[in-house]
């Protein structure tokens, strides 16, 4: 991802559910000025999601994505809804879309009745009104829209652009914690696992806010950070390293110097460090085979020595001393029944929305299954948790179940 993209996990995601035929891909071509999704008369025409990250205005940067329509049929159709549903856990605002010559049907109703379960924010479109003869009064968040004509697409911008408006928030993953001129140092090790010629997506953005917010940083290999603290006149308010080398580093960073990670930053980023540091306890109530999950919210070819499939299996078992038994989903995959689970280890959801990491930890609360983020779990393994909270505002309190 280039530095002067806005990654997707933070771009406002719009999706467009509804039938088959109500006028999905029909109505997203027409909000994106863009051919995006293929339109025919055939029911099912869209068999994926399609997702479109770009410009929109007035709504800035977004995701706009297309979806199957939920009533599909057969077991390919059924796969194919279920992407769908799967797709709505994702999304920041739902667009419904009900064909205006069918009305408001029996389906419709009960994925409005979903949405607003979830308390999703939403806006009903009652599509094709350009072949309407008589049109009923719509409720406040609901327009009439014909793809055909343009009629009440500028309407939908304008909703939309109010909607995200109320939901824009100034979030900030490490900049609060600092002062302007205080200096950071980003322990960022170089191994198999690092992306060719590329910084991972929590480094990028750790460091692009520092500078935005007039904060020096300063950036070595975790081999390195003795050698690097030698050579700085001051000392850094804050140290932030990738979670697996967390022991290294904590041997190497004297402990008046305040360290973290940039997992556990992701955590609080995404507003999910409380329940995944509360989880951490059931570390240590894991029994011999007892089945953990290990979730990752990105896809990426996995390295013989990997960070989710092999190290953390491995130091979950030596700090336990349980033999467990193991299972893996990583990208837009994760398991709707959570039961069988003894606890979830997450990664730091860098590429999830921040909607889609709250889901998938609200899955795991109300299926009763700690969840922990991989930084959390690490830095308990490691000896540092408590050290590596230590800066955080009410982390300690979370931790022991005081907040």
């Amino acid at each position: 991802m280039s530095l002067t993209n806005v990654p997707s996990s933070e771009r406002l995601h719009i999706g467009f559910f509804g039938m088959r035929n109500a006028g999905k891909s029909s109505l997203v071509n027409a909000v994106t000025g863009q051919a995006l999704s293929l339109v025919s008369d055939v029911k099912g025409t869209t068999t994926d999601p399609v997702k479109k990250a770009m410009e929109l205005l007035p709504l800035g940067p977004v995701v706009i994505i297309d979806t199957p329509g939920l009533d599909d049929e057969g077991q390919l159709g059924e796969m194919r809804a279920a992407r769908a549903r799967q797709t709505l856990e994702t999304v920041n605002i739902a667009v419904l879309v009900v064909d205006g010559e069918q009305g408001m049907r029996g389906e419709d109703r009960a994925l409005l009745a979903l949405v607003k379960a979830r308390k999703l924010p939403h806006i009903v479109c009652h599509s094709k009104c350009d072949l309407l003869s008589t049109r009923a009064p719509l409720a406040e968040n609901e327009l009439y829209v014909s793809a055909a004509t343009g009629e009440g697409v500028h309407a939908l911008k304008e909703s939309l652009g109010r909607l995200t408006g109320s939901m824009q928030k100034e979030r900030l993953i490490v900049a609060d914690l600092l002062s302007p001129g205080d200096l950071a140092l980003l322990v960022v090790p170089v191994d198999e696992a690092a992306p060719k010629g590329r910084l991972i997506l929590p480094q990028q953005q750790t460091l692009r806010e520092l500078l935005d917010h007039h904060m020096t940083a300063v950036v070595c290999q975790d081999t390195e950070v003795g050698a690097t603290l030698s050579l700085l006149a001051v000392k850094p308010k804050l140290v932030i390293t990738d979670s697996q080398a967390f022991g290294r580093v904590s041997a190497d960073v004297p402990e008046d110097i305040p360290l973290t990670s940039f997992s556990i930053l992701m955590a609080r980023y995404k507003g999910s460090l409380e329940t995944q540091l509360r989880g951490a306890a059931a570390l240590a109530r894991l029994r011999d085979g007892e089945k953990v999950l290990i979730a990752e919210g990105c896809t990426h070819h996995r390295q013989c020595n990997d960070i989710g499939s092999v190290k953390l299996p491995r130091w979950i078992e030596g700090y336990t001393g349980k033999k467990l038994t193991f299972a893996f989903c990583s990208g837009g995959e994760f398991p709707e029944d959570l039961s069988a689970f003894a606890l979830v280890v997450h990664c730091g959801g860098c590429m999830l929305t921040e909607q889609a990491m709250k889901l998938r930890v609200g899955r795991a609360r109300d299926a009763c299954v700690p969840v922990v983020n991989y930084g959390v779990a690490i830095a308990l393994m490691h000896g540092v948790l408590e050290r590596s909270i230590a800066m955080l505002p009410g982390a300690a309190q979370m931790l022991n179940g005081e907040a």
